[in-house]
């Protein structure tokens, strides 16, 4: 287990986050996940996933807080000594109209989705260009680039997830790490359960496939750009939204 490669995922205790991890999990990767609200089922979740053969370390931490990014990183590389991807997920929506929208709303969104993405970047990159390699995965959405209305901080956070990850992409080719995003449409988790059947009949009727994604549908492109079989892909944001956004 010890030459296993790590993955170090953010929100990565439930949701699409989760999936990711059991991808990886399945894959023989070491996990490092992380989470920020209190979660009682923490024991229950790393035995989970010790099943699979592998490592595992859950960290609490507040992706918008730099130091506590620091300090998750470096249980991470005092544990297993690398990083060897990482996947920027952690993400809050707090949505509503822009003539209502409370500044502390738009801030909170843009601190944890596109701030946060920035802090644990920062912290883990120093160890990918020490052995010149790795692969970054950020988690933007559809929203980043078609837009919503009622969404404009989390459109906003998302759009920004798409520059970063060019810009990075370009600033770290050269030391052969890759960088890249995933930006789903609807995906069938929590938070789309609680929707009402019209609804949801009304969103359907935007999506060609004519149905919601699932998060292992997510997992699955998070963990092809995240290994070799992409080994010529970087600065490249793939929609996973039934073709919602072309």
């Amino acid at each position: 287990m010890e030459d296993n490669k790590v993955v170090l995922i953010t929100g990565g205790t439930r949701g699409i986050g989760k999936s990711i991890a059991e991808k990886f999990a399945k894959e023989g990767y070491n996990l490092v996940l992380n989470y920020v609200s209190d979660n009682t089922q923490v024991k229950e979740l790393e035995d989970y996933f010790k099943n699979f053969g592998i490592e595992v370390l859950i960290v609490k931490a507040d992706v918008s807080k730099y130091e506590e990014c620091e300090n998750m990183v470096k249980q991470a590389i005092d544990k297993f000594s690398k990083i060897d991807v990482l996947v920027n997920n952690a993400g809050i929506t707090k949505d509503g109209l822009i003539a209502m929208m409370k500044e502390d709303s738009f801030n909170k969104v843009i601190d944890v989705n596109l701030k946060g993405t920035f802090n644990v970047t920062r912290n883990v990159v120093p160890y990918m260009i020490k052995k010149k390699s790795g692969n970054i995965v950020n988690i933007s959405s559809v929203v980043g680039i078609a837009g919503n209305a009622g969404q404009t901080n989390y459109s906003a956070s998302k759009a920004g997830i798409i520059g970063f990850t060019k810009s990075l992409a370009k600033e770290l080719s050269a030391r052969s790490i890759r960088v890249n995003a995933v930006a789903p449409g609807f995906i069938d988790t929590d938070m789309t359960n609680v929707l009402s059947d019209k609804v949801k009949e009304s969103i359907y009727s935007q999506i060609p496939l004519k149905r919601m994604g699932n998060a292992d549908e997510v997992a699955n492109v998070v963990y092809f750009l995240s290994n070799e079989e992409s080994s010529y892909v970087t600065g490249q944001v793939i929609n996973v939204d039934g073709g919602m956004v072309m």
